[in-house]
C-alpha cells in the first residue's frame, strides 16, 4: 500500500487539494492519500513546519509527505525531496521541515529538477499540482529519488524560538494555537523532568498566570486557567471549556515564563 499525506493552506472550501488528488490517482490509482490539514494559516511556513513535526512520524515507515505552504511559488525557491528519519518529503525548500530536522538530520535532500516526472504544463502558481503531486505519485510506484534531480546541500531553515532553561526559571513563548485555542508552547516534558510540577510552579503568559501543571484538562473547574502536558509532549496553556487564545488575546509568540518559589 502506498500512503501520501498531504497538508496545504488551501483551506478546506476549496477545489485546490482535490486537484492534487487527481493527479495522484490518475498516475498511481492505489494510492491511500490521507489529508494530515488543508488548515495551515495562509503562508504560515512556521505552523506548517509545527504540524510536521508533531504528526508525519506517527505514520507508516516509507510515507510520503507532500506540503503546500509555498508563499515563494514561481519564484526561485527550490523543490525537494527529503527523507528524514523512514518518513519521506516533498515540499518547497522554504523552511517547513526546520523543526524535524532540528531533530533528525535528513539522510537525503535532492532538488526536483528533471521535469519528466512533473506534468506536460507547469503552472507558475500551482507547483503543488505540477511538480509536487506527480512526483510524489511516481515515488509511490517505487521511482528512485535519485532520478529526480541533482542533490541539495542543506536546507533551508528559520530560527526557532529559543527556550532559556535557568535554575529556577524557565524562559519560553507560544509556539502554536490549536485548533480548540489551546496554547502549546515550546517547553517540552523532558525540560521539566525532575523539577516539581505541583503548587510550587507558577506559569506565566501575557497577565495571567496559574499554578501547577496538571494532567488533563479536566482536573480543574471549567474556565480556569490551567497549565497541563498536551499530547505532543509540550506544555500547553488552556482555559477550560473555552478557547484560550480568543478569551486571553494571546497569539503565537507571547513569551511564557515557568518558575519556581
Amino acid at each position: 500500500m502506498s500512503i501520501i499525506t498531504l497538508t496545504t493552506d488551501f483551506g478546506t472550501g476549496s477545489p485546490y487539494a482535490a486537484a492534487m488528488k487527481g493527479v495522484i490517482l490518475a498516475i498511481n490509482p492505489e494510492a491511500t492519500i490521507v489529508d494530515i490539514t488543508h488548515d495551515i494559516p495562509a503562508q504560515d511556513i512556521r505552523r506548517g513546519a509545527v504540524v510536521l513535526d508533531d504528526v508525519c512520524e506517527r505514520f507508516p515507515d516509507d510515507t510520503i509527505h507532500v506540503v503546500v505552504v509555498d508563499p515563494g511559488v514561481g519564484t526561485d525557491r527550490a523543490i525537494l525531496y527529503a527523507r528524514i528519519g523512514t518518513q519521506n518529503y516533498v515540499t518547497p525548500d522554504n523552511g517547513l521541515l526546520s523543526s524535524l530536522a532540528r531533530r533528525v538530520p535528513p539522510a537525503k535532500l535532492i532538488r526536483l529538477a528533471d521535469p519528466e516526472y512533473w506534468l506536460p504544463e507547469v503552472s507558475a502558481t500551482f507547483h503543488g499540482r505540477d511538480i509536487m503531486a506527480p512526483v510524489a505519485a511516481r515515488l509511490s510506484l517505487g521511482l528512485d529519488p535519485e532520478r529526480l534531480g541533482p542533490p541539495l546541500e542543506s536546507l533551508e531553515m528559520f530560527e526557532s524560538p529559543a527556550v532559556q532553561l535557568m535554575t529556577s526559571r524557565i524562559e519560553a513563548t507560544v509556539l502554536d494555537i490549536d485548533s480548540f485555542g489551546n496554547l502549546i508552547t515550546n517547553v517540552t516534558a523532558d525540560m521539566l523532568a525532575g523539577r516539581p510540577t505541583d503548587e510550587r510552579v507558577c506559569v506565566i503568559c501575557n497577565i495571567y498566570e496559574t499554578w501547577g501543571v496538571y494532567r488533563t484538562y479536566g482536573d480543574q473547574p471549567g474556565g480556569t486557567f490551567i497549565a497541563l502536558i498536551g499530547s505532543s509532549g509540550r506544555l500547553e496553556l488552556a482555559v477550560v471549556g473555552d478557547n484560550a487564545a480568543e478569551r486571553l488575546g494571546i497569539q503565537v509568540g507571547t513569551p511564557v515564563i515557568v518558575s519556581w518559589e
